[in-house]
């Protein structure tokens, strides 16, 4: 049933970056040294600075926007390693020992937020709290049973319930004890404070857009310099490839998340379904009371119309299932997917010993980030980390040969649709609406705005040259190759692409051609 409650008038907004002040570091005016750079400044490059400056390294965070906006600032900030059903899966795929390894990483990222908060003093809405996964489907129960075995042999806490304090019934659930969540931005903006200082800095609105390999040194879009003896990649999606392919080896998925009033309490817990569409629900203090996080409704970045439906579907199971008060906020975000599930941490390829990569949480970011922080501590000062080799960037294995098959030929697929498909020479637009239109041989976007101004531009990704696609939740053209993102007039939401789009370069008579 699909109940029309459209109570989501105002633009998304994420509860994460509303609740906090933006920071305001200065950004890069002149050419710089240090011992480690590192672009990006997610949850992933703020963590893996903090580490390296308490090893006595100095650091430089270089983030094109300001830190913590992007998909740090758009989570659900679950603190587990209860990643889907993914320990069964990784020990048949890559083996017991690389399993092993991803669930001690997973397990030792949960204590190590927790003491940098009790250290650091942080007041960030932490708390402890069981992980379940469920399900309503036969099919999956054995799945869960299957994981429950393998993450015990992997020392987590893992047990089987078949009753959930939730207002639905469910045939089985799987649950991780001694998890936790917060507030990642209360948290991580401490962390940025201390990184500042004694030669190491964080500088915002500076774009990286290449890196001299034999140099050493981090080319920003305003032509200053970050030269170190290593170099980290943490722009979510690798802003430079460096020979690594890994276009062809990470895809974007988007997902939505609803913040929720209602009159009934939400029990101790963290829960999510292991069937699609997903369902993930936790709490959150929410000025003196608690607000509910409901998610889900993924999709590959660039597929679909009419994206506010998501939206629309996670209210109506919000009331299906609670008394609904108020819907708070509501927001998208987007993950780097891998082939195997695992994020790529470690050397960016074999050849360049001083590069480094953090990429493909695969919607886990929380401990993920945390462990892969670890990780490179330990690589860039003591040459070696228990975990890395699952994590390693260049691994090889079967099944995500295939994955990486089926992604390239969907990429492919993509491309040249865009490509060939035709497009109305004249197209009526109304306020709020954008299309597509073919004006002496270009593909251009155009918007119109609520107060009627028209905003048209080459939808060509300047990435790898994919069509764009128009996403009308969030107002942007999205790229279904890769993820990039952009504004209405061209800016960049969101990499990998570090050119902005152009305007068309047709003559003024393409205006006439659009029409109210």
């Amino acid at each position: 049933m699909n109940i029309d409650h459209n109570e989501f008038k105002s633009s998304t907004n994420s509860y994460w970056l509303d609740s906090t002040k933006i920071t305001d570091y200065p950004s890069l005016t002149e050419d710089i040294k240090a011992d480690v750079a590192i672009v990006g400044g997610g949850m992933a490059g703020i963590t893996t600075a903090y580490l390296l400056k308490k090893q006595g390294l100095k650091v430089a965070v270089i983030e094109a926007d300001h830190i913590l906006q992007g998909t740090t600032g758009h989570t659900t900030a679950k603190i587990t390693s209860q990643h889907s059903l993914i320990y069964a899966r990784i020990k048949k795929e890559m083996g017991e020992e690389l399993a092993h390894q991803y669930a001690d990483a997973n397990e030792s990222a949960i204590h190590m937020i927790a003491s940098l908060i009790e250290e650091n003093n942080i007041d960030c809405d932490f708390s402890w709290q069981p992980a379940f996964m469920y399900t309503n489907d036969n099919k999956y129960m054995k799945d869960i049973e299957d994981e429950a075995r393998a993450a015990s042999g992997f020392g987590i806490k893992a047990s089987i319930v078949d009753k959930l304090p939730l207002p639905f019934p469910i045939k089985t659930a799987l649950k991780f004890d001694q998890q936790a969540q917060f507030h990642p931005l209360k948290y991580l903006k401490v962390l940025a404070e201390k990184i500042s200082g004694d030669g190491s800095a964080i500088f915002e609105k500076t774009a990286a857009i290449n890196i001299d390999k034999d140099a050493g040194r981090v080319i920003t879009r305003k032509g200053h310099t970050v030269t170190a003896d290593r170099i980290i990649i943490a722009s979510h999606y690798p802003f430079f490839d460096g020979g690594g392919f890994y276009f062809s080896r990470i895809y974007a998925d988007k997902s939505y998340i609803i913040g929720v009033k209602a009159e009934e309490k939400f029990p101790e817990g963290m829960f999510i379904n292991a069937e699609t569409p997903t369902r993930s629900l936790r709490s959150q203090p929410y000025q003196d009371g608690e607000m509910i996080l409901i998610g889900g409704e993924h999709h590959k970045t660039g597929d679909g119309s009419n994206l506010n439906q998501h939206y629309q579907n996670l209210i109506d199971f919000a009331h299906q299932h609670y008394e609904v008060q108020e819907i708070l906020y509501r927001w998208s975000t987007q993950d780097c997917m891998t082939a195997d599930g695992v994020p790529y941490v470690g050397n960016l390829t074999g050849k360049y010993p001083n590069l480094y990569l953090i990429t493909g949480f695969c919607k886990w970011g929380m401990t993920n980030s945390t462990a892969s922080a670890m990780i490179l501590t330990d690589l860039i000062t003591k040459g070696d980390n228990p975990w890395a080799p699952v994590y390693n960037p260049t691994r090889f294995n079967l099944a995500s040969l295939k994955s990486i098959a089926y992604e390239n030929l969907d990429v492919a697929k993509e491309y040249f649709s865009g490509k060939l498909t035709g497009l109305p020479k004249e197209v009526e637009i109304a306020k709020g609406e954008a299309k597509e239109v073919g004006i002496d041989g270009q593909r251009i976007g155009a918007y119109r705005d609520e107060q009627g101004q028209l905003h048209m531009i080459d939808i060509t990704c300047t990435h790898l040259g994919c069509e764009l696609k128009w996403n009308d939740a969030e107002t942007t053209w999205d790229c279904p190759c890769h993820g990039s993102r952009f504004s209405p007039d061209g800016d960049i939401v969101e990499g990998p692409a570090f050119n902005h789009l152009q305007e068309p370069g047709v003559e003024n008579h393409v205006e006439a051609r659009i029409f109210k």
